[in-house]
């Protein structure tokens, strides 16, 4: 019997990046359903439209014209008139302690991820969505 389909966005300027993620997290055999956007502006476009389905975001917080903590500021802005069950985890190349501080502290925010992602890192995040029954 095949897995329930969880959506994944994955919002990263890099197109090896996104590349990279969807690989990882098809490989992690955990039924994601794997969407990418290059751009903060087009992922949120998608997000605006009720019924998109996204459960986890993986989100790149280096990205150029919007970072994401102003994507974030941005989605809470939107899921104020159209609430959304999505978490977020950051994706992001930055080991620093101060951006990993400074995302988790973001109430959305549930995780954080240092690229590159691997199959095991994938799978853990499963952790992050509600069980399905």
């Amino acid at each position: 019997m095949a897995a329930i389909a969880r959506r994944v966005l994955v919002v990263d300027d890099s197109d090896t990046d996104l590349l990279f993620a969807r690989l990882m997290l098809e490989r992690a055999n955990c039924g994601f359903e794997v969407i990418t956007h290059e751009g903060a502006r087009d992922a949120l476009q998608l997000l605006s439209h009720p019924g998109h389905g996204v459960q986890l975001i993986l989100l790149d917080i280096n990205m150029p014209g919007m970072n994401g903590f102003e994507f974030l500021d941005a989605y809470d802005r939107m899921t104020q008139t159209m609430p959304s069950e999505a978490v977020v985890v950051m994706l992001s190349s930055s080991p620093m302690d101060a951006d990993r501080e400074r995302a988790l502290a973001h109430p959305r925010v549930r995780g954080y991820v240092v690229k590159p992602l691997d199959v095991a890192a994938a799978a853990s995040l499963l952790q992050y969505l509600p069980a399905k029954g």
